[in-house]
């Protein structure tokens, strides 16, 4: 698992709990003025996932005024940019005569560099956010200080692929041990810079390590929407990039496995997890095969009893789903 750190102020006396908010925001950003008006007996629930120096943090919490004064930026500026995924609730943030709201599925970004007022609707809010060193983002500085302040969409493109990173990692660590920390940090570092040069529209500036991950997840994150597919082969994935199967092979072989390795994993994967659902009890288990790429209940058994060393249906009795 990663290394992590939790903050529920339930856990706290009602008089202590904005009190220890703030201190937590100003550590896990940088030093700010909040205030709210729940103040009296707030209630805010925070995880910090460490990843070398990139920090993911999912917080919900309520309605919350975040003022960061040109006199805070001089006493401390750690240097480093802010964005923050909406997963639910609204928000707005003014930087000057610079005013922007945010909703759902928005990205907000900011600096620990520049002054700002920030603030959140009446209703709590559930967010993603980032902290990530300027250092870390390969743009040239002066340029990727122009996207702070945007609202960057999480619906498609690089913005998607950050957004589901994102969902995934923080859905669950578990899978995860502290010495992945820093490559996962590596991995949204890129996200983060591509994001940016998107924005910019200056993909061209970016450094080939940088754009060959990207392409990278991508790439997965195609073949994780189209698992069902029994027609899903290397060559219909290196058509839909416009990249030919031998660079798709070095893409593979690049992250220790292949393209078919890949997906194997990938569909046997999304099978365990339906066989052990208790509310998937009466899907038969040939159309569990049939759901992720195996069409034929025969090859399904085969490819599960390789995969996981029995066959299907013993593999739902030894989850505890039996029949209804």
């Amino acid at each position: 698992m990663l290394d992590e750190s939790f903050l529920r102020t339930v856990d706290l006396p009602v008089g202590d709990r904005f009190e220890a908010w703030t201190e937590r925001m100003g550590r896990t950003h940088a030093p700010m003025h909040l205030a709210s008006d729940r103040a009296a007996d707030y209630h805010g629930e925070q995880r910090i996932l460490g990843l070398g120096d990139v920090i993911v943090w999912p917080a919900t919490f309520d309605h919350l005024v975040f003022r960061r004064t040109p006199a805070l930026v001089r006493q401390s500026d750690p240097e480093a940019y802010h964005l923050s995924l909406l997963r639910q609730g609204e928000g707005a943030a003014s930087w000057g005569r610079q005013h922007i709201a945010y909703g759902i599925d928005d990205f907000h970004t900011n600096s620990s560099s520049r002054s700002y007022e920030i603030s959140t609707g009446p209703d709590p809010v559930t967010m993603i956010g980032i902290e990530i060193p300027r250092s870390l983002v390969a743009l040239p500085a002066q340029r990727a200080d122009r996207v702070i302040g945007s609202r960057l969409s999480s619906r498609a493109g690089v913005g998607a692929l950050l957004a589901q990173f994102l969902i995934q990692l923080v859905s669950d660590t578990a899978p995860y041990r502290p010495s992945d920390g820093p490559r996962l940090g590596t991995v949204v570092a890129d996200l983060v810079t591509a994001v940016f040069a998107h924005a910019l529209d200056a993909e061209r500036q970016l450094p080939p390590e940088t754009r060959t991950r990207t392409l990278t997840l991508r790439i997965k994150a195609f073949i994780r929407r189209h698992l069902g597919d029994p027609e899903l082969t290397p060559a219909r994935i290196a058509a839909a990039h416009h990249i030919s199967r031998s660079y798709l092979y070095r893409l593979f072989q690049a992250e220790g496995t292949t393209v078919g390795c890949y997906i194997r994993e990938q569909r046997m994967k999304n099978a365990c997890r339906d066989l052990a659902d208790p509310a998937l009890r009466a899907l038969p288990i040939h159309a569990v095969g049939a759901r992720w790429g195996f069409p034929r209940a025969a090859e399904f058994t085969r490819a599960f009893r390789t995969a996981q060393g029995v066959p299907p249906s013993e593999y739902r009795e030894r989850c505890g789903v039996l029949p209804e």
